[in-house]
């Protein structure tokens, strides 16, 4: 950081312990900034920032209809935050969580579309267990690069993504298109046993959600409880003493990235087996990327990211609500998602970092 103290005269000093208080306060203190950075950004595109704002993040809460919508998108948003924060714990940084949620949806749908006749309790537990092996698949791939080949998994993760979304192309222009579908790049509808059970009657709301909550309760013990957990932690905050204490870096990588890709997948199975009912080029809209937001905002720990996924989906359908009331572009509303991040990170280098003023004769030694 010597730059910081050769322009500006100060520079950032690691504190010896960070404040559980200013931990937990962070993420709260990173949503109220970017709140009102996205309603000063309102103001000057010459929206009614009150009116934003009450589409944005009040009028998801005035109905049973719009807070259903909120807790059906928590549930994706839940269960790929909580497998890449796994990762993220361990610095094995996953960033390709919206192809592996692809590839979920994929091997998923190859059920009810190879076999559509079929019937029986069993469809859509098996769609959901082949998802989360179609999506822990996937990420085998980046893991294989990184661990053999010293790869950045950043990268490799995120290209993958791409490759995915053109396997969804070809399935969806080519083999599985819909001959009924009037040329529209989509699978057939799946049948009734293919579809997840509602959890509330007159809502989309289905039993993914109750999923996302497990797999939280396992990411706890898994991270808080567990040996393996220890191991991963310790791997990610001193890689020198892991190694020293005989912990294995490939296994550390294999297990981040496989929990990361089969959580992810897990998500896209139960997205086309829940409220699409079929297999669609807008299968994602953008879980695997936000999951990433989330993940951060609950601090990385699994209690916080139930919460930070709730806030997430208020965004996801508080935004919906903005673009027909308020008239506001899906890029503003996709920039409140970013800068909450930004205003995250901003936050937590303040609770990790102090400033340190460094006066003029010591500024040209630093």
């Amino acid at each position: 950081m010597s730059w910081l103290a050769s322009m500006f005269g100060f520079r950032l000093v690691r504190r010896e312990r960070a404040s559980l208080m200013m931990t937990a306060l962070a993420p709260v203190v990173a949503l109220v900034a970017a709140t009102i950075l996205n309603l000063a950004l309102y103001l000057i595109m010459g929206k009614n920032p009150v009116g934003v704002f009450y589409a944005m993040l009040l009028e998801p809460f005035l109905s049973w209809y719009g807070f259903s919508e909120v807790l059906l998108k928590m549930g994706p948003l839940l269960l790929v935050a909580q497998g890449l924060a796994i990762g993220f714990r361990a610095k094995i940084f996953n960033i390709g969580a919206e192809g592996q949620f692809i590839l979920g949806a994929i091997f998923a749908s190859a059920i009810p579309v190879m076999y559509p006749e079929a019937t029986g309790v069993w469809i859509w537990p098996a769609m959901l267990l082949l998802g989360a092996v179609g999506g822990a698949l996937w990420a085998s791939i980046t893991a294989f690069w990184r661990a053999r080949l010293n790869a950045n998994e950043i990268l490799v993760s995120l290209m993958l993504s791409l490759v995915a979304a053109q396997l969804l192309n070809y399935l969806l222009l080519g083999p599985w298109k819909d001959p009924a579908g009037f040329n529209f790049p989509q699978t057939v509808m799946f049948q009734y046993d293919a579809m997840l059970p509602i959890l509330f009657e007159g809502t989309r709301v289905n039993i993914s959600l109750l999923f996302g909550l497990f797999f939280s309760v396992l990411a706890f013990i898994f991270m808080q409880r567990s040996f393996q957990g220890y191991k991963l932690e310790v791997g990610g905050l001193a890689p020198a003493a892991a190694r020293y204490a005989g912990f294995s870096e490939s296994r550390t990588i294999w297990l981040s990235l496989l929990i990361g890709g089969l959580a992810a997948g897990f998500a896209g199975a139960a997205e086309v087996a829940g409220p699409i009912g079929q297999l669609q080029r807008s299968i994602s809209t953008g879980y695997g990327y936000a999951g990433i937001i989330v993940a951060y905002l609950g601090g990385l720990h699994p209690i916080g990211i139930v919460f930070a996924s709730f806030v997430m989906a208020v965004l996801y359908i508080g935004g919906d609500n903005a673009m027909v009331s308020a008239d506001l572009p899906i890029a503003a509303v996709r920039v409140f998602q970013g800068s909450i991040l930004l205003c995250y990170l901003i936050a937590f280098t303040f609770v990790r970092y102090r400033l340190e003023w460094v006066d003029q004769l010591k500024r040209g030694e630093a």
